[in-house]
């Protein structure tokens, strides 16, 4: 288990830092499934999660839900027959912060 899941988000202001690439370099490295993206000048983590059929993903997604409630801090998500796309990206400071990477590790851990 990654020491990224055992973390809590912090709250994140509109003024909080984005990710440094040498924190970036270092933070990927404890997510290996995970990969960036560039949306519209944005760097969001990604990853496709692959199920059975839709039922499963479907139940996923819904796992990913409620720690996002839990958590006060909301991924992008594009639920499929037998794949769940998760995308988290810090909103208000439109790009990556640590609590992206906590997120992604903690949606990992949902799939156990």
């Amino acid at each position: 288990m990654s020491e990224l899941a055992t973390m809590s988000c912090e709250a994140c202001q509109v003024d909080a830092p984005k990710v440094s690439e040498t924190e970036l370099a270092e933070l990927i490295r404890s997510i290996p499934d995970w990969h960036v993206e560039v949306r519209d000048g944005i760097m969001q983590l990604e990853r496709v999660y692959k199920f059975k059929n839709f039922k499963l993903a479907l139940a996923f997604t819904n796992r990913i839900g409620e720690l996002a409630e839990a958590e006060f801090h909301h991924p992008g998500i594009l639920t499929e027959w037998g794949k769940v796309t998760v995308t988290w990206w810090s909103h208000s400071i439109k790009g990556l912060h640590k609590n992206d990477f906590i997120m992604a590790a903690k949606t990992d851990l949902l799939l156990d």
